[in-house]
């Protein structure tokens, strides 16, 4: 008998010494009066035993045949190898059309020793509120992880996860730096727009750590920017930079999730390359979203129109300035390039910005304005002028007969005629 069997039991035997009514009995035990009634007869019938479920000791008539329990665990050794219970009891239902309760299926896993208990440490962390409106801030990382399972090389997720909703937006890179991170911006921009803020951690491509030029110091800048940060400077996007993984906690644990669920998926729809792998996203994260988001506390949608989509390009690219030479020849990357764009009247610019886009291309620009050029050698004065230098830098012996020898000659020998 168990400690709920006992305390319904005294309370059944108090309604029929006539010390309680039927009535406050229902309201104690969370049962009908109707309950109550059938209750006190079968105690008056069959005394203290009468209280103990009619099932128990019998088998359950939800129990599940041999045959239907022997395929799904087939199918779990199988198909769904490294499914957890969640999951598997998921795709059971959604790919054999086999229903069967989360629970009882992880019963049968441990059993089968198909899953272990996970034990989760404990946590000491201040909690945050939610932001309240979509687009507030977003939180954005990259994992680094084999996705894949070996079917192709390791890939990168860069994650984005809103904080209110926890909306994901997702893209696989084959590296996580400057250009996969602006690559994936810009995926996430023309879907959702721009965000107030972002939330991202301190790699060396979200956050500068150079040394400031003079003309930054006389400024008033304290470090040196990355370009991802003066990308979304421009754009006018707040960036965040977290101090520890466990402050952007909801990223982290997206990333844990996807790297359980996510590989799986992909193994059953099989996914073996990086395109195959970013197409798949564009079908499975809007039903993440559609099961695991949540409504923002406020109504509002805080994120902007994105800019004109050549001008988004633009901005979000790895710019680098340079002097213009007097022969409009700049060098970059131990490159030289001639400019062929004439200025017609207009000032000559002192500097040329060029821009490593994401289409792979490069461009220079003055004033946003595109210059046509060319790449070239090495122009012949810059090769005129090396030439000479390694000429200076020759050690010249002079002859016998040169007047310098001469010279040093004869004020030797002034000493010695002196001295005799």
């Amino acid at each position: 008998v168990t400690n709920e069997e006992l305390r319904k039991l005294k309370v059944i035997e108090e309604v029929i010494e006539k010390k309680t009514k039927q009535r406050k009995a229902a309201k104690l035990l969370g049962l009908s009066v109707r309950q109550i009634i059938r209750l006190v007869k079968r105690i008056r019938r069959e005394g203290a035993k009468g209280i103990a479920h009619r099932l128990r000791g019998q088998e359950s008539n939800h129990k599940h045949e041999d045959k239907h329990k022997e395929k799904v665990i087939h199918l779990c050794r199988k198909k769904y190898e490294g499914f957890g219970p969640t999951l598997a009891q998921e795709k059971l239902e959604e790919l054999d059309r086999l229903y069967v309760n989360r629970e009882t299926l992880r019963q049968w896993m441990l059993k089968e020793g198909l899953w272990e208990i996970q034990r989760k440490g404990s946590k000491h962390r201040q909690w945050r509120e939610r932001k309240p409106c979509f687009g507030e801030m977003t939180q954005v990382d990259g994992s680094h992880h084999d996705w894949l399972e070996g079917r192709s090389p390791k890939l990168v997720l860069m994650g984005y996860i809103d904080d209110a909703t926890s909306n994901v937006f997702a893209w696989f890179d084959d590296y996580e730096g400057t250009l996969p991170a602006m690559d994936s911006f810009y995926r996430y921009s023309k879907k959702h727009g721009l965000p107030h803020s972002i939330y991202i951690d301190r790699l060396n491509a979200y956050r500068g750590h150079g040394k400031l030029s003079l003309e930054e110091e006389l400024a008033g800048g304290t470090r040196k920017k990355s370009q991802f940060e003066r990308a979304l400077e421009e754009l006018g996007v707040d960036v965040i930079h977290a101090q520890s993984p466990q402050a952007k906690g909801r990223i982290e644990r997206l990333f844990r999730t996807f790297q359980n669920r996510l590989i799986k998926e992909m193994r059953l729809a099989g996914v073996k390359t990086k395109e195959e792998a970013n197409r798949f996203l564009e079908t499975y994260l809007p039903k993440y979203n559609r099961r695991f988001s949540v409504k923002a506390r406020d109504e509002a949608n805080l994120h902007r129109q994105t800019p004109r989509d050549q001008e988004l390009r633009r901005i979000l690219s790895i710019q680098t300035k340079h002097a213009l030479r007097n022969d409009n020849t700049i060098r970059h990357d131990n490159q030289f390039y001639q400019i062929l764009t004439r200025w017609n009247g207009r000032r000559r610019p002192k500097h040329i910005l060029i821009e490593d886009r994401l289409d792979g291309k490069r461009y220079l620009t003055d004033q946003s304005k595109e210059l046509r050029y060319q790449e070239i050698k090495e122009p012949l004065k810059q090769a005129v002028v090396k030439q000479k230098a390694l000429r200076r830098r020759r050690t010249l012996i002079p002859a016998s007969a040169h007047p310098w020898r001469k010279l040093i000659l004869t004020q030797r020998a002034i000493p010695a005629q002196k001295a005799a």
